[in-house]
């Protein structure tokens, strides 16, 4: 990814959500944001990039979307005093501002996160909105076809402007029902930027954000949980290999973890722990903290592991979390009774990389090598990343010496 592009992934979302306030229509704001890319991709590799791309991008789309408004409508007068008045209303604090724009996109997910739009809708239109992925990552993200996702994206803007849905926060009584949604597409813009070194800002992103709910709701301990999973999840980040190559968990080189955002997020736990409402992002914070608190791989307390994970398939009876279970157990358990688990998955998640990668690991370990490579050989053919796929390539080429047969890793 180059400079454009790496600036205009970080313009995209601070861009479309102050544009939609603006103009009162996603289409438009998506429209400008891209006019604008297209603008940057000319001129920023002669005159660089600016200091401020992400208000570059705004005033650019800004003033795009203003030109559209006026060549798309007959009889505009009335429509252009709108967008006039909604401008000045900007003399204060212009949209290059960082601070509205933030608000801007707090504005927007909860706006996407309406209850009158599909729950699977609410999630998939702001990782697309605020986060600023394509409509084909958004539906790797789910698990579908990209025609799937793209339907499911036309549907939510319509039903936003067909049943008139506000573009603002909830008032605090409002605020607990809607939360949940939020808390999910948050999640999914942490593991997009997780899952690619080049989408690290979808991080950070989602980290703010956090923040800016954990403030407008600090007794609620989900935010909380959250938050407190997003930074302990960050702080095991430097280990984990420079986006070329995968480190696994047990190979990590421990003193890079950084101990600030570790003590941050314990913390983090213990606060929301107290409320003693337990929910998904609390239980799987409480994880983290426990790989984190393990000073060596061999330290780690998997019986306490187990135990979370328990809890959390009792509230969030998942595939995924079952064969995140699978793994733990088999820890304790050893690997045979660990492979078991998955094959109780096995059916549901098979289309999941993850899943045959872990069947790869747990039939080495019992000395099952050719079953290990076809298990990785599988996984290779459905992991989505480069990363990914070098990494399960490399342990058929280990195990075997040459590649299975059948189509390439």
């Amino acid at each position: 990814m180059d400079d454009v592009e790496r600036a205009f992934r970080e313009a995209h979302g601070p861009a479309v959500a102050t544009l939609i306030r603006l103009f009162g229509d996603i289409t438009l704001a998506e429209d400008a944001v891209q006019d604008a890319f297209t603008a940057a991709v000319h001129r920023w590799p002669q005159d660089g990039v600016p200091d401020n791309p992400v208000g570059w991008i705004v005033t650019t789309a800004r003033n795009r979307a203003i030109d559209a408004v006026r060549r798309s409508r007959r009889g505009r007068e009335l429509t252009e005093q709108i967008a006039a008045d909604r401008l000045r209303a900007e003399t204060s604090a212009g949209p290059e501002d960082p601070e509205p724009m933030h608000d801007d996109q707090l504005r927007l997910i909860f706006t996407c996160c309406h209850p009158a739009i599909r729950v699977e809708h609410q999630v998939a239109l702001t990782l697309r909105l605020i986060g600023g992925l394509t409509p084909a990552e958004v539906a790797s993200a789910f698990l579908v076809s990209e025609d799937t996702m793209a339907k499911r994206l036309v549907r939510a803007k319509y039903k936003i402007k067909a049943a008139h849905i506000p573009y603002q926060v909830p008032d605090q009584s409002e605020l607990p029902d809607r939360l949940r949604a939020v808390l999910s597409v948050l999640y999914l813009i942490y593991n997009a930027g997780a899952d690619d070194v080049g989408r690290g800002h979808l991080r950070a992103e989602a980290v703010r954000l956090t923040r800016v709910l954990v403030s407008l709701m600090p007794d609620e301990p989900e935010s909380l949980g959250l938050l407190a999973l997003f930074i302990l999840s960050d702080a095991r980040m430097p280990a984990r290999g420079d986006g070329a190559h995968v480190v696994l968990l047990k190979d990590q080189d421990r003193s890079l973890w950084d101990s600030a955002l570790i003590s941050e997020g314990q913390a983090l736990v213990l606060a929301c722990m107290r409320r003693q409402r337990l929910g998904p992002f609390q239980l799987q914070a409480a994880i983290q903290a426990l790989h984190c608190a393990a000073l060596r791989y061999e330290d780690t307390d998997w019986t306490a592991i187990v135990r979370f994970y328990d809890r959390l398939i009792a509230v969030m009876p998942t595939p995924v979390v079952a064969l995140n279970r699978a793994v733990a157990v088999a820890e304790t358990q050893g690997p045979e009774t660990g492979l078991a688990l998955l094959e109780g998955v096995a059916e549901e998640l098979d289309g999941f990389h993850l899943l045959h990668a872990a069947r790869g690991s747990l039939l080495e370990r019992l000395g099952r090598p050719r079953e290990a490579a076809d298990a990785y050989h599988r996984a290779a053919a459905l992991a989505r990343t480069d990363t990914d796929i070098s990494f399960l390539k490399r342990r058929c080429a280990e195990l075997t010496g040459d590649v299975p047969a059948g189509p390439p890793c």
